[in-house]
């Protein structure tokens, strides 16, 4: 079982896999750094800028945490400082540690670091990269999503909801389809929590919002409800219930 390691400074502190502790320092959380080691393999800007980078833990994903929305032009990728536990990164790294012990599919933590000035900080995060996956986005854009895959993203949901892991941003873009099961990622702002009916229903229909926007229900809302909906609640209730 993972075990963490906690490395304290001036204005910032790091929390890593305590295996990688004699590693993982600074120069871990900089683009640049990995790309002048010839091993930054891919980067996307977006609201949180995320770089593929190939690590001594093997290929991991590195995502610096930033503001969406009309917060975005005034703060950007700052914080108000509440305390080194309440941190976006830290906060997600224990998480994913809590999702790992219970045994559902997330993406393993590696590092979260967080840099304090004044009453703001700045924030980041290292998972491990899970390998030949795609987006439940992208397998509804290429046609792949069918009432078995839609019956397995709901029991997927249904495994999390069952121990209490409520995922703040629920949507197609954050399931992942790999060659052998599926996986949930991105909980920054999730938390674990009673199992209680509302929240759980609310975080389906959160779902089901971002599949009809991603165009789901392109060959009617009728033929939706009958190929996904209906076997993805299929799915969630009978796991939920086993």
């Amino acid at each position: 079982m993972m075990q963490e390691h906690l490395r304290e400074g001036t204005g910032e502190a790091l929390l890593c896999d305590a295996a990688l502790s004699a590693q993982v320092d600074g120069a871990w959380f900089d683009p640049a750094s990995w790309r002048a080691r010839g091993a930054l393999r891919a980067q996307a800007g977006g609201r949180g800028g995320v770089a593929v980078i190939d690590t001594p833990a093997g290929e991991c994903v590195l995502r610096h945490y930033r503001r969406g929305g009309m917060v975005a032009a005034l703060l950007g990728d700052r914080y108000l400082w509440t305390g080194a536990g309440r941190t976006r990164g830290f906060a997600e790294f224990r998480l994913l540690v809590a999702i790992e012990r219970l045994g559902l599919p997330g993406p393993r933590p590696v590092a979260a670091r967080y840099v304090r000035r004044g009453p703001f900080y700045t924030a980041d995060l290292i998972t491990r990269r899970i390998a030949d996956a795609r987006t439940l986005a992208e397998c509804l854009a290429a046609g792949a999503l069918d009432a078995e895959l839609a019956e397995e993203v709901g029991a997927l949901v249904a495994r999390f909801h069952r121990e209490g892991i409520w995922h703040a941003d629920l949507n197609a873009h954050n399931v992942l389809v790999a060659p052998v099961q599926l996986y949930l990622i991105d909980f920054d702002r999730g938390r674990q929590r009673l199992p209680a009916e509302g929240w759980r229903r609310a975080n389906l229909r959160r779902l089901r919002r971002s599949l009809l926007k991603l165009g789901a229900a392109a060959q009617g809302v009728e033929a939706f409800e009958r190929e996904v909906w209906k076997p993805l609640l299929h799915g969630y209730e009978r796991t939920f219930r086993s």
